[in-house]
């Protein structure tokens, strides 16, 4: 219920989701553990945001000086941009002496904290200082280009219609990340080689592989989903290219042997591993399955990229939709058409024990680092 609640959110391009302070702190903890200068004498853009109900703003500002940013710089979209109708704005908008009844529906806001405006001794969220953008706050905007462009790192929950773009818009101008997207933008053509060439990699992510979101579409949050007045998305995970520890720590695997004498999963223990027809490679379908020993190459399921140590294995590339074709999959022979009707060339397939031609899920591909 939940992710089809999520696609018609992003249907009606009104997917904004607002995180859980929790996740952030959890996530940008793991950077601080291996860099604890990771934020020194940087300026982060917290573009995509909502600086009055954002718990990426609230957590910057608070933690402001602790991390020695140099500057903390936070957008919004316009309300009218967001297609929400039941509205009003904020006590502490209207009371504000900046306050304007017009720009407040059509216009972004930006929220800049880089000094000790009160006067009380520290920097945190009480000195956050606030104005009309001049436009809607479109991230693809000249306006937001050029806050983009002044920043050393961009943190946000983009909107998920718009994940593409936004990746394209941060690789174009060459800065640091970190943001949430759903594990199938790893398929992306636009995504996907930046993770071949390591370029940019999963985060520690959100325990249990999904987490909850505060959702401005008022339908998904229901108590159905697990947490009052929240929606439950899973396969979310943090895209960085940002270094943490558990990135470098090598899978525990057991032997191809020892896999099929004593694995957990039925698909292999007392069994031989497939191999697929049309491509070089054996089917992996669990993570924690992987033959440790064997060199050929193996397909393996997109939750890979959740342990991928660099230093481990190599990634040669996906085969989802029609990308196989590239990697120099066989076409499959016309006459299977007949058992299995989904077939179609650049998708790996193998024969079951009944003869019949099945697709896996989607695979990335891998192997062992030489």
């Amino acid at each position: 219920m939940a992710n089809t609640n999520l696609a018609n959110a992003k249907t009606a391009k009104n997917d904004e989701f607002y995180t859980q302070y929790y996740d952030i702190q959890t996530e940008i903890n793991a950077y601080l553990e291996y860099n604890p200068n990771v934020f020194r004498g940087k300026t982060v853009l917290l573009p995509c945001d909502d600086p009055e109900w954002s718990n990426f703003t609230k957590f910057f500002a608070q933690n402001f000086e602790t991390f020695g940013l140099k500057k903390l710089i936070s957008t919004s979209y316009a309300v009218e941009s967001k297609r929400i109708t039941d509205w009003q704005p904020t006590l502490f908008e209207t009371e504000s002496p900046y306050f304007d009844v017009d720009k407040t529906r059509t216009h972004g806001k930006i929220y800049v904290l880089d000094h000790d405006a009160n006067a009380n001794g520290r920097i945190d969220i009480n000195d956050l200082q606030w104005s009309y953008l001049e436009g809607d706050g479109d991230f693809r905007s000249d306006e937001v280009k050029a806050l983009r462009d002044e920043s050393d790192i961009i943190i946000t929950n983009p909107p998920f219609s718009l994940f593409r773009e936004f990746v394209a818009w941060i690789m174009e101008a060459n800065k640091q990340f970190v943001i949430i997207g759903h594990q199938n933008a790893v398929s992306y053509k636009e995504v996907f080689p930046l993770i071949k060439d390591n370029l940019i990699w999963f985060g520690v992510g959100f325990k249990g592989g999904a987490t909850h979101f505060i959702s401005s579409y008022q339908d998904i949050a229901t108590a159905g989903n697990h947490i009052e007045g929240m929606i439950r998305v899973s396969g979310v995970v943090w895209f960085t290219n940002i270094d943490h520890g558990r990135r470098h720590e090598p899978l525990p695997l057991m032997t191809m042997e020892d896999n099929i004498l004593y694995s957990k999963h039925k698909e292999i223990r007392g069994k031989s591993y497939i191999h697929y027809e049309n491509y070089d490679a054996i089917d992996v379908p669990y993570t924690d399955a992987i033959p440790i020993d064997y060199e050929g190459i193996m397909g393996v399921p997109k939750s890979f990229l959740d342990k991928y140590c660099p230093e481990q294995f190599e990634i040669v590339g996906i085969a989802e939709g029609d990308s196989g074709k590239a990697l120099g999959l066989k076409p499959y022979p016309r006459v299977l058409k007949k058992l299995n009707p989904s077939l179609r060339d650049g998708q790996l397939y193998y024969i079951d024990d009944e003869g019949i031609p099945q697709k896996p899920y989607a695979r990335i591909l891998i192997r062992k680092k030489q």
